[in-house]
């Protein structure tokens, strides 16, 4: 596994096929703060509350200069029914051989039940407008993630 990504880091470029039939980059926010987050599988229901949580969020995200984008293993055809369903407006990107999320070490060892598997770890990475690491979390929850995310950037939570 990737050392863990800490503030200060560059933050590994990427272009990843997305939802909406085309590529999302790194380099397309140059300038801009990005939140990226890392989940394991779109269509469950533990990354859909937190996908809903950054929907409902997303305006103030914007207004606060932050762009989000959503990371997993799933395949674009999956991600497209995922935010329809969903009504997600943010980019989606497919990661199906996980090469990005092995770069922000959002890849690795899970137990679960007894059992050790590599699988995706639930992460999100802030990069700032300089392509740098601003803030790196690690196993994050589901719920309550982005209310944690908006106090950990000094943010006023949302109502």
């Amino acid at each position: 596994m990737t050392e863990r990504l800490v503030p200060g880091d560059p933050a590994p470029s990427f272009t990843l096929p997305n939802a909406e039939g085309g590529t999302t980059s790194l380099s397309d926010f140059s300038g801009r703060q990005v939140i990226l987050y890392f989940y394991p599988a779109a269509m469950t229901p533990g990354c859909a509350k937190q996908a809903c949580d950054f929907r409902d969020n997303l305006a103030s995200l914007q207004a606060a200069g932050y762009v989000v984008v959503g990371v997993s293993p799933d395949p674009v055809e999956k991600l497209a029914r995922f935010a329809e369903k969903e009504g997600l407006t943010f980019p989606l990107v497919s990661d199906l051989d996980h090469s990005v999320a092995e770069a922000y070490a959002a890849w690795g060892e899970k137990k679960n039940y007894g059992k050790t598997y590599q699988g995706l770890i639930r992460s999100t990475i802030v990069i700032d407008g300089e392509g740098k690491v601003a803030l790196a979390q690690y196993n994050v929850r589901a719920t309550g993630h982005v209310a944690k995310l908006r106090r950990d950037l000094g943010l006023a939570v949302a109502a």
